[in-house]
C-alpha cells in the first residue's frame, strides 16, 4: 500500500526557515507527482506548489521566490524548503503524489508549523 509520511513540522519564529520532509513507502516516487498542500485552521485545504509535466513546478503566488518543492528519487523523498516564515503561514502541511497517468492519488497525514514569537 503506498503511503506518505510528512516530517519536520514544529515551532518556528517569525523570519525563520524550516525543511519539511515528505517520504515515500511502498511506492516508488519517481512514479508520481509530488506536491505540498495546506490547511490553516478553520480554512480549506490551498495549493502550496505542484510538480507538473517535465519537472516544472507550479506554486502559488504566496510561494513564490520563499518556498522551495525538491525531492530525491534515490531515497524516495520529497521536500518543502520554506524561508521567512510568517505567522500565516501557520498551518498543517501534507504532502501529495499523484501517480501519473493514473487516477491513484496519495497523500499523507500532514506534518504542522507554527509560526509564533
Amino acid at each position: 500500500q503506498p503511503q506518505l509520511v510528512e516530517s519536520g513540522g514544529g515551532l518556528v519564529q517569525p523570519g525563520g526557515s524550516l525543511r519539511l520532509s515528505c517520504e515515500g513507502s511502498g511506492m516508488f516516487l519517481s512514479d508520481y507527482a509530488m506536491g505540498w498542500y495546506r490547511q490553516a485552521a478553520g480554512k480549506g485545504r490551498e495549493l502550496v506548489g505542484m510538480e507538473a509535466n517535465a519537472g516544472h513546478i507550479n506554486y502559488a503566488d504566496s510561494a513564490k521566490g520563499r518556498f522551495t518543492i525538491s525531492r530525491d528519487n534515490h531515497k524516495n523523498m520529497a521536500y518543502l524548503q520554506m524561508h521567512n516564515l510568517k505567522s500565516e503561514h501557520t498551518a498543517m502541511y501534507y504532502c501529495r503524489g499523484p501517480r501519473r497517468c493514473t487516477a491513484n492519488d496519495v497523500w499523507g497525514r500532514g506534518t504542522q508549523v507554527n509560526v509564533s514569537s
